[in-house]
């Protein structure tokens, strides 16, 4: 049976919650699961805006089916190949031979290294500002390279201004029944979601992201629909302005992250002491241990904090394995213009911090508090004084 919502009056939401996920992209935990969101434009033209991923295939065939309540499907916008919006393709041509497929050039390239088949003359391929009619709607395409993809695009409905956003303004976590924002509090219910989405998806490509902003802010909106996470009707500006922080780098709170990797718990206690000190001084502070979070979280919670302080310790002569992987992350993710304080520990040659702090260097802005705080095995009464120091440094940074 099929199950889809009204988004305006000729526009549908088609798509399905993924509930069973274990692992976004095999990598990001997902407890509260994803949505794949797909439109369907009922106007003189039929329209279909992105499929699905293989997981909710039968719901949203179902769901497509009753939407076009006995119309035949005249268009398939594609505007992004990554598979949990395009692995449905190939069955959706299937059974709806005459469907014309309205792409970019790469989106072609694409399709034709996911898929074998053959789209001759079945192929409408768009530009940057090129414009289509469906009859009363009137649509014009924007390209967004590498938001996150190279064939990235959005299509603007200039009849009812509704913006098509690809992966843009997507977040984790099932839609269950709500497909509107405002049918939540997301930014209490769903903004550590959508930053997670975010920074882990998309964060590296700040720059692209900022692009497509500029485009996006020429355009009068007044919904938003994104292939993941709810459609936004209102309240857009509050979220806008999140996006606006992460692909600028730009911290949310001056507030201190500490995440800490450590085997006996010698490590763990010299952060619970410098954390602490930290509050006792009046700054928020959030605190991880690499063994037990997923790294996304973490990177997440960099984003959003503008102090980071990670304690290693060290491990066959390297980083411990769990840290040295969350610093990959926060390399790989570009994570810029943070302030970042190193703890390292070893019972002999301790190597952990001169390791974490050359990795740490290749991001742009990185500014280090001080000197790697050094221990060897535990933690000592004399040290004291050193923990006292990066407290107070942390702290005269970062209230004034």
């Amino acid at each position: 049976m099929y199950c889809t919502r009204k988004v305006t009056e000729d526009l549908t939401w088609v798509g399905a919650d993924d509930r069973r996920l274990a692992c976004f992209e095999g990598v990001y935990g997902v407890p509260d699961g994803v949505s794949y969101n797909s439109y369907l434009l009922q106007d003189e033209k039929t329209v279909l805006f992105d499929t699905v991923d293989k997981a909710v295939y039968q719901t949203f065939f179902e769901n497509v089916k009753a939407a076009l309540g006995g119309r035949k499907l005249d268009y398939l916008v594609i505007h992004h190949m990554e598979p949990d919006h395009a692995y449905t393709v190939e069955a959706l041509l299937l059974r709806y031979p005459e469907v014309t497929i309205i792409c970019n050039s790469k989106v072609e390239a694409m399709l034709g290294q996911f898929f074998d088949l053959d789209l001759a003359g079945r192929l409408q391929i768009v530009k940057e500002g090129d414009t289509f009619s469906s009859g009363r709607h009137t649509f014009t395409f924007v390209m967004a390279p590498m938001v996150h993809w190279p064939e990235v695009m959005m299509t603007y409905d200039t009849t009812d201004k509704i913006l098509f956003t690809a992966d843009a303004f997507g977040t984790f976590g099932a839609l269950n029944g709500r497909i509107f924002a405002d049918e939540r509090d997301f930014m209490a219910e769903d903004l550590a979601e959508a930053r997670r989405y975010y920074t882990n998806i998309v964060g590296k490509y700040g720059l692209q992201v900022q692009n497509a902003l500029k485009k996006a802010a020429k355009l009068e909106i007044s919904l938003v629909c994104p292939l993941h996470g709810p459609v936004w009707r209102k309240g857009f500006g509050a979220f806008l302005e999140k996006y606006q922080l992460w692909s600028t780098y730009t911290p949310e709170e001056k507030a201190v992250c500490i995440a800490y990797a450590s085997v006996y718990g010698h490590t763990e206690n010299a952060a619970n002491i410098l954390a602490a000190k930290l509050c006792e001084k009046g700054v928020h502070v959030t605190m991880f241990d690499t063994s037990v979070t997923p790294s996304s979280y973490i990177v997440s919670e960099a984003f959003r904090c503008s102090h980071l302080v990670l304690a290693s310790t060290t491990y066959n002569a390297g980083i411990f394995v769990t840290m040295e992987n969350l610093i990959h992350e926060l390399v790989s993710h570009n994570l810029l213009n943070r302030h970042i304080a190193i703890l390292e520990n070893g019972s002999w040659a301790a190597s952990s911090g001169k390791l974490m702090r050359e990795a740490l260097s290749a991001l742009k802005g990185t500014e280090f508090i001080g000197e790697n705080l050094s221990i060897k095995s535990a933690l000592k009464e004399g040290q004291l004084a050193q923990l006292e120091a990066l407290a107070e440094a942390i702290a005269a940074e970062i209230n004034g």
